[in-house]
């Protein structure tokens, strides 16, 4: 299944960084982790059409990854 920005839950938390949460479509199973990547934040989350390889890197990155 395509990752969407949809399956992302993006949350302040501090200056500069983000709670990023991913929540899987298929099982609904959820993966968290804190970024101060402002970069990666601005292509997807700041970004009306984010590209699928940002998406699949910050899913990769939520789920433990780098």
């Amino acid at each position: 299944m395509k990752t969407q920005k949809s399956d992302f839950r993006f949350i302040p938390s501090g200056h500069g960084h983000y709670r990023v949460t991913y929540t899987s479509p298929v099982t609904g199973k959820q993966w968290s982790r804190v970024t101060n990547d402002m970069p990666l934040i601005d292509d997807t989350k700041n970004c009306e059409q984010p590209k699928a390889r940002d998406l699949n890197y910050l899913k990769r990155y939520c789920k433990g990854g780098n």
